[in-house]
C-alpha cells in the first residue's frame, strides 16, 4: 500500500487550472442565495449582503488542492462527486428532500414489478387478477387515481436506486438538482459516505485514504506542502470564505480593515462553527440574558398598557408646521397600516387647534386603502388637503435649502447636538407616536393576534416618561459606552453615507438615528449583555440595531408581515418621514438569534483588523472577494454599528482598532484604488509559499474592469493561469431591472522569478496560439462528456472566459511590455477612453475565442465576415435552441462581440427568461441605417423576410435586397448560408418557410433580374 509521501504534489498543476463545473456551480450559488434566511451565515447579520455562496467557496478550495490528472474526463467525475453533483449524490440529495413523488418515479421509470416498491391504499383487497395489480413498466397512475408511497419494507439503497433511474430521465443539470436539498443542507457523512472509495481508488498513488474533507484536505496539503494547508482572506467580509474554508478542514488567516467584518467572520467560525456542547451554552446565555431584559422592562411598564396589552411595534411619523397656512401637518409617504387587514391611517382636521388628529381604521375598503396609499409626502413635496384645498411646499423650502457664500449647501434646521434625543419644541421636524401595534394579552402565550390603534393619553405618557429618563441617563449611559457618543461624519463620493443624515434631519450623533424608546431598550440589552460576556451576544446587538431605529420603515405588506423593515434594505442609510420601533417582545428574535449551526471539528483561526496591505499570516492560498468600482461603502454604513461596539467591546475583540479608518479603505475606482490593491496583492505574494495560488473573485462589468485587476495582479507578481465565470445572483427588486450579477473567478500563481520583455507584436501570435489550443482542448472534453452523460461541461461563455485566461495567462508572465515594467504600467495614471495594451489583449482573446466558437449551421467563413450585433444575434440564436435564457450569457456575448446596444435587439430581459426579438417582432425604427443591426446584412434579410411573411413577391423582395446591397453577388453565398441558418434556428415555422423560399430565390438567381 502506497504511504502519503510529503511533498509529492509540490508542483503538480491545480485542478481548477483546467476543469470546473462553472454551469452546475452558477445553479448551485443562485440556488442558495435564493435561500434568503435560510443561508447558513444570514442569522449573522443580514445587513452585510456581499458573501459569495459558500458552493462556490467550497468548489473554488477543492479545485485548487486536488491536482490534475491525465484525464480530464474523471478529473471531472471526482470533481463533481466532491461536490455533490454527481447522479448518486443527486439522489441523495432527492430522497432527504422528498423531492421526486413516488408517483413520478412510477411515471418515468420501467419497473419489472413496480409493486415490489411501492403500495396505495386499498391494494390488498384487490385480485391477483385486478388490471392494476398486474400493471409492469411505467405508468402514469394518478391518470387513474391512485397514489401510490414507498412500501415500509424497501431499504434506502433500493430507494436510492430507483431515484437515481428517475433522475436520469431528466434533460438537464438544472432540472434534476431542482428536486433536491442543497448540498448544505444534507447530512455531510451520510451524503458523501458513498464517494471516499472512489476518491481514494482514484488518487492511490500518493496513498490517499480518506473518509471525510478535513482528512482529504489535511492529506493533499501534505502532499503539496508538507502540512494542512492555511487559506488566508484579506477583506474576510462577512465571513464566507474563511468559514467554509474552515469547514472543509483548512486553518485559516482572516483579517479585513473594519471591525465588524472581522466579528462577522469570528462569528461565523466560532458560533456557526461551534460544538454542539459549546452553542448550547450560548443559547443558554442568551435566554437567561433575555428573560433579564424581558424583567426589566416589564417592571418599568413600558411595554403594556392597562388591559396586559402588550405592544409589537410603534409608528411615528414627522410633523412640520406648513408655510403657507401655519397648520402642523404629520408626513408620511403613505397612510397604509396593514394590507392584511385593511388598516389605514385617518388624518382628521382640528381646526381649532391648526393641526390633524390621526385615527387608526381597521377593515377599510379597497377604495379608502388605494386612497390612503397617497401620504403627505409626494415626490419631495408636502401635499395635503383641507376644505377642498390642496396645498403644497416642497421639502426644500421647509428645510430652507440655499447655498451660501462659500457656495456649498446648507438649511435651516437646527444641528442636533450631543444631549439631544428628540426634536426641540422650535425644530421645523417634530416627532409623532401615531399608531401602536399590540398583541392581545390572552395570545401572548400562543399563536399571538394583533391589533393596531392610535396611541390613548396613558400611552402618549408612557412615551414621556421614557423621553425624560433617556434624557437624565444619556451622559452617564454614554459615558460607561451603553449609548453612543461618536459623531456622524460626511462620507465621500460616490455615496456621501453621512450626509443625508446631517442634511436631512440636522442629525450629528450616531445615536439621533434611534429614538427615546430603542435607546432604552438598546441600553438595557447592552449593559445586560456585558455583564453575561460573552462575544456571540454582540453579533445579537448589532442584529438588533439594525432592525429598529430611525431608518427602519414599515412594511405594511399582506399576509400578517407587517412591521419595521431592515435598515439596509438598499445597502445605504437612508431618512423617511415615518418609521417602525420594534418593542423587545417583537425585537428579541433578532437580538438572541438561533443561529444555523454547522460544526467545525478543527477550527484553527486567526481573525485580526488591519489592512489587506498589512497581511502577516504565511498562507499557502489567498482567496479573495476585494473592492471594486461600485462596491458597497461599508466602512461608512458599518460605522452605524462602530458607534455601539466600540466601547466596552469584548476580550476576544479587543485587539481590533474599533474604527472604520475609512482613509485606509480600498475603494471606488481609478489611481488611488489601483494602488492601494497593487500593495494588498504584493503583500499577499510575499506572504504565500512559491507553488501557492491565490483565487480573486470579483464582478464582471467590462473590459476596464478586467484592465483594471489584471494590471493589478500583474503588478503584484502574480500570473493568470484560469479564469472561470459564475452567474452567482439576480439582482433584488431596489436594483431595477433584470441585470444579473456575475462573478468572476481569476486564478493566479507566483511569476516565475526573473526578467522577460516583450512587445505587442509578438505577444497577440501567441496568445491567439494559446487560446485556441485552450478552447480545443475543452471542446474536446465537452464532446467526450457529452456522449456520455447528454451534457457539455461547458457552455460557449465558459469557453470566452476560457480565451481570456489564456490570453493573461501569456500575457503576465512578462515583467516588461514595450520597454515599461509592469508596475509603473499599472500604477500609470489613465486617460478617459484610453485603450491600453490589456484592453486590446483581452479584447484579440476574445476576438480569437469568438473565431472557434462558430454557431452550429454557420460556415467560418460566414463568421468571420459578420459584424459583431450579427454575430451576437446568430450566436445567442443558436444558444436559445438549447433552451438557454440567462440573460448574463447575453451581458457576455454583447460585451465580447462590442455590441453598442443589445437591448434594441432583445424582445424580453428578464434575469432568467431573456431573448431575442424574433424576426416578426422587429419595426421599423429597429431596422433604419441609424440603427446598430439595420444597414448589416441581416437587416436587409430581416426586411425582405418581413416582406415575405405579408405576401410581397418573392422577385420584388430579392430586387430590394440586391438594390440595398452594393456587393450583392459577392456576399450572395453568404446570405444563403446566413439564410440556412435561420431556416434551421428560428422558432417560428413560417419565418422558417419565408426563409427557405428567399435562400431558395437566392440559390437559383442567376443574374440581378428573374
Amino acid at each position: 500500500m502506497t504511504k502519503l509521501r510529503p511533498l509529492a504534489l509540490k508542483d503538480a498543476p491545480a485542478l481548477i487550472e483546467t476543469v470546473f463545473p462553472a454551469q452546475k456551480i452558477s445553479f448551485e450559488a443562485q440556488r442558495e442565495r435564493k435561500a434568503g434566511a435560510g443561508q447558513t451565515l444570514t442569522s449573522l447579520g443580514s445587513y452585510w449582503k456581499g458573501r459569495k455562496p459558500l458552493i462556490l467557496v467550497r468548489a473554488v478550495l477543492l479545485g485548487t488542492i486536488l491536482p490534475r490528472g491525465e484525464d480530464s474526463k474523471r478529473d471531472l467525475e471526482i470533481f463533481e462527486k466532491l461536490l455533490a453533483f454527481d447522479d448518486h449524490s443527486l439522489a441523495r440529495r432527492a430522497l432527504a428532500n422528498n423531492g421526486i413523488k413516488p408517483n413520478d418515479v412510477v411515471r418515468r421509470v420501467e419497473l419489472s414489478n413496480l409493486w415490489d416498491y411501492f403500495t396505495f391504499s386499498g391494494q390488498t383487497s384487490l385480485s391477483a387478477e385486478d388490471l392494476i395489480s398486474s400493471v409492469q413498466g411505467s405508468v402514469d397512475l394518478a391518470e387513474r387515481g391512485i397514489s401510490v408511497r414507498w412500501r415500509r419494507d424497501v431499504n434506502e439503497i433500493q430507494k436510492l436506486a430507483v431515484i437515481e433511474k428517475a433522475l436520469g430521465t431528466y434533460e438537464t443539470y438544472e432540472s434534476k438538482a431542482i428536486l433536491c436539498k442543497r448540498p448544505e443542507e444534507v447530512d455531510e457523512a451520510w451524503l458523501y459516505e458513498p464517494i471516499w472509495r472512489d476518491v481514494n481508488s482514484y488518487y492511490s498513488e500518493f496513498g490517499v485514504r480518506v473518509t471525510s474533507f478535513h482528512e482529504l484536505v489535511e492529506q493533499f496539503g501534505i502532499l503539496r506542502y508538507g502540512h494542512r494547508p492555511r487559506v488566508g482572506d484579506a477583506f474576510s467580509g462577512g465571513g464566507s470564505i474563511p468559514f467554509e474554508s474552515a469547514r472543509l478542514g483548512a486553518e485559516v488567516a482572516a483579517s479585513d480593515l473594519n471591525p465588524i467584518a472581522c466579528m462577522l467572520t469570528w462569528g461565523a467560525i466560532n458560533v456557526i462553527g461551534a460544538q454542539p456542547d459549546e452553542y448550547e451554552a450560548l443559547r443558554q446565555v442568551q435566554r437567561d440574558v433575555s428573560e433579564s431584559i424581558e424583567t426589566t422592562i416589564q417592571e418599568m411598564g413600558v411595554e403594556h398598557d392597562s388591559k396586559r396589552n402588550r405592544a409589537k411595534a410603534y409608528l411615528y411619523c414627522l410633523e412640520t408646521v406648513c408655510p403657507e397656512t401655519g397648520w402642523l401637518i404629520p408626513m408620511s409617504w403613505t397612510w397604509v397600516i396593514s394590507r392584511t387587514w385593511n388598516v389605514v391611517a385617518r388624518l382628521v382636521p382640528d381646526r381649532e387647534k391648526k393641526r390633524f388628529d390621526i385615527e387608526i381604521a381597521s377593515g377599510v375598503s379597497q377604495e379608502e386603502m388605494d386612497a390612503a396609499d397617497v401620504g403627505t409626502v409626494r415626490d419631495g413635496t408636502l401635499v395635503y388637503e383641507i376644505d377642498g384645498k390642496t396645498y403644497r411646499t416642497p421639502v426644500k423650502t421647509l428645510r430652507g435649502d440655499r447655498l451660501n457664500a462659500h457656495g456649498a449647501s446648507e438649511n435651516s434646521l437646527r444641528r442636533w447636538t450631543k444631549s439631544d434625543v428628540a426634536p426641540a419644541q422650535a425644530d421645523i421636524y417634530q416627532e409623532r407616536l401615531f399608531c401602536i401595534q399590540w398583541i392581545k394579552h390572552e395570545t401572548l402565550d400562543g399563536r399571538r393576534e394583533t391589533f393596531f390603534a392610535a396611541p390613548t393619553d396613558e400611552d402618549l405618557s408612557v412615551e414621556k416618561k421614557i423621553t425624560s429618563l433617556v434624557c437624565e441617563r444619556l451622559a452617564e449611559w454614554q459615558e460607561k459606552g451603553l449609548v453612543p457618543d461618536m459623531e456622524i461624519e460626511v462620507g465621500g463620493p460616490p455615496r456621501y453615507q453621512g450626509r443625508d443624515l446631517i442634511v436631512a434631519r440636522g442629525w450629528s450623533y450616531w445615536h439621533h438615528l434611534f429614538n427615546p424608546r430603542q435607546i432604552l431598550l438598546f441600553a438595557i440589552a447592552k449593559e445586560k449583555m456585558m455583564e453575561a460576556g460573552h462575544p456571540a451576544l454582540m453579533l445579537g446587538l448589532s442584529s438588533g440595531l439594525s432592525w429598529s431605529s430611525r431608518l427602519c420603515s414599515w412594511d405594511s405588506s399582506d399576509r400578517g408581515r407587517e412591521g419595521p423593515k431592515n435598515v439596509f434594505t438598499n445597502q445605504a442609510l437612508n431618512t423617511i418621514y415615518n418609521y417602525g420601533c420594534r418593542s423587545f417582545a417583537s425585537l428579541e428574535k433578532f437580538l438572541f438569534p438561533d443561529y444555523s449551526l454547522s460544526s467545525i471539528p478543527l477550527r484553527k483561526a486567526t481573525i485580526e483588523a488591519h489592512p489587506a496591505s498589512e497581511a502577516l499570516e504565511f498562507c499557502e492560498y489567498w482567496i479573495t472577494d476585494p473592492p471594486y468600482a461600485d462596491a458597497v461603502m461599508y466602512h461608512e454604513i458599518t460605522e452605524f454599528f462602530i458607534a455601539w461596539l466600540r466601547r466596552n467591546s469584548p476580550e476576544e475583540f479587543r485587539d481590533w482598532t474599533w474604527d472604520s479608518r475609512r482613509a485606509l479603505a480600498i475603494r471606488g475606482s481609478g489611481d488611488v484604488f489601483r494602488r492601494g490593491m497593487v500593495d494588498a496583492y504584493r503583500a499577499m505574494a510575499e506572504h504565500m509559499p512559491d507553488n501557492g495560488m491565490q483565487c480573486v473573485m470579483f464582478t464582471h462589468q467590462d473590459t476596464s474592469v478586467w484592465s483594471d485587476m489584471v494590471g493589478i495582479f500583474w503588478a503584484a507578481g502574480l500570473q493568470v493561469v484560469a479564469a472561470w465565470y459564475i452567474a452567482t445572483e439576480t439582482t433584488s427588486e431596489l436594483k431595477k431591472g433584470g441585470y444579473v450579477q456575475g462573478t468572476v473567478i481569476l486564478m493566479l500563481r507566483k511569476r516565475p522569478a526573473g526578467e522577460r520583455s516583450g512587445f505587442k507584436q509578438r505577444i497577440l501570435p501567441a496568445v491567439r496560439t494559446e487560446v485556441k489550443r485552450q478552447i480545443e482542448s475543452m471542446m474536446h472534453l465537452n464532446e467526450e462528456v457529452k456522449d456520455k452523460v447528454g451534457e457539455p461541461v461547458f457552455n460557449d461563455s465558459d469557453l470566452q472566459m476560457a480565451g481570456y485566461a489564456a490570453a493573461l495567462k501569456v500575457l503576465t508572465a512578462y515583467t516588461h511590455i514595450g520597454g515599461d515594467d509592469v508596475t509603473s504600467f499599472a500604477l500609470r495614471p489613465r486617460q478617459r477612453g484610453e485603450e491600453t495594451v490589456v484592453d486590446e489583449i483581452v479584447q484579440q482573446a476574445a476576438e480569437a475565442a469568438n473565431s472557434l466558437l462558430v454557431p452550429e449551421g454557420l460556415e467560418a467563413e460566414t463568421w468571420s465576415r459578420l459584424t459583431g450585433i450579427q454575430r451576437f444575434y446568430f450566436r445567442m440564436m443558436d444558444m436559445e435552441t438549447t433552451g438557454a435564457s440567462k440573460l448574463d450569457n447575453y451581458q457576455n456575448f454583447a460585451k465580447a462581440f462590442r455590441v453598442a446596444d443589445y437591448g434594441k435587439v432583445m424582445r424580453n430581459m428578464a434575469a432568467n427568461s431573456a431573448g431575442l426579438k424574433r424576426v416578426t417582432e422587429f419595426i421599423s425604427r429597429d431596422l433604419t441605417d441609424s440603427t446598430e443591426i439595420g444597414p448589416t446584412w441581416l437587416g436587409r434579410l430581416i426586411i425582405g423576410l418581413q416582406q415575405l411573411l405579408a405576401e410581397v413577391e418573392p422577385p420584388v423582395v430579392v430586387s430590394q435586397i440586391q438594390e440595398d446591397l452594393p456587393d450583392f453577388l459577392e456576399v450572395r453565398p453568404l446570405l444563403i448560408n446566413l439564410l440556412s441558418f435561420i431556416e434551421r434556428k428560428a422558432p417560428e415555422q413560417k419565418v422558417r418557410d419565408a426563409a427557405e423560399i428567399l435562400g431558395g430565390r437566392l440559390k437559383n438567381l442567376r443574374a440581378f433580374s428573374q
